[in-house]
């Protein structure tokens, strides 16, 4: 298998919503694809922009120098992949389903045991954004599978190695996600708040959107406390968060719209 940009042979197992813009962004790249889905009438839209559709998932595997799944969970990939693993042996599998840490050592340690080299990922972006400018994509594993790949992943976003950790990006993409999971319930319980002053959600939406993606720059500060907490000193006192929180979650009671999460910050604060 080549180092060069050259075209290369690639196979899609899984033609969902992203799948799809996975195959779309490889045909883009001048890739030679093979697809292959449960329903294969979803294979009709690619067919007619070059692709080649597999009658078997295994058949599919075994077309492709780089062998990319994006299915429903790892019981799923786990469906594909042991019965093929002849078929994958020698080749560069990237699994870029949705899996917890542990399934992606776990998938790591049978492709070991198989021959296969292993690059687990985790894609932050919808499917619409697959290909653009505002897309990512983590990737953790074998990092001369990575590098000898990477001019092809690179079409479907950014490419952000993280380790040779198989877990490693299924870590950090539930990790961004956790905090993006966190931001939006924050979001529901100010719009709910605000609603009992006679205020509206749709105009909090305007004042919050701005304020936090400033916040969002002190990522960076905050995460020495984090990494090095014994030689930490942060910006604000453990006290005063807890005393910001304590108000937050007392305007919430009074406003008759009590939340859980706001109790769940104030367990967090260090030092309380």
């Amino acid at each position: 298998m080549s180092n060069s940009t050259a075209v290369q042979r690639v196979s899609v197992i899984g033609l969902g919503a992203m799948g799809a813009a996975l195959a779309k962004a490889l045909l883009a790249g001048g890739h030679e694809v093979t697809v292959w889905n449960r329903t294969a009438a979803r294979a009709e839209p690619l067919v007619a922009e070059g692709a080649t559709v597999a009658s078997t998932s295994a058949e599919a595997m075994a077309a492709g120098d780089l062998v990319i799944l994006c299915v429903l969970d790892d019981a799923a990939v786990r469906e594909h992949v042991e019965p093929a693993a002849e078929q994958l042996r020698g080749r560069v599998l990237v699994n870029l389903t949705t899996t917890t840490p542990e399934q992606g050592r776990s998938l790591g340690r049978w492709a070991e045991a198989n021959g296969v080299e292993l690059i687990d990922g985790g894609i932050m972006a919808v499917p619409s954004m697959i290909g653009g400018p505002a897309a990512f994509l983590l990737y953790s594993g074998i990092t001369a599978a990575f590098d000898r790949f990477r001019h092809v992943l690179d079409l479907f976003g950014r490419a952000e190695w993280v380790g040779t950790d198989y877990g490693a990006a299924a870590m950090y993409d539930l990790a961004i996600l956790g905090g993006m999971y966190s931001m939006f319930a924050g979001f529901q319980q100010g719009g709910k708040m605000v609603r009992t002053t006679g205020g509206s959600a749709a105009h909090l939406a305007t004042l919050m959107g701005p304020f936090l993606q400033a916040m969002a720059g002190m990522f960076a500060q905050y995460a020495p406390g984090i990494d090095d907490p014994a030689s930490y000193v942060p910006e604000q006192s453990a006290e005063f968060t807890a005393g910001a929180l304590t108000t937050i979650n007392t305007a919430a009671d009074e406003a008759g719209t009590p939340s859980e999460l706001l109790q769940v910050l104030l367990k967090t604060v260090p030092g309380i």
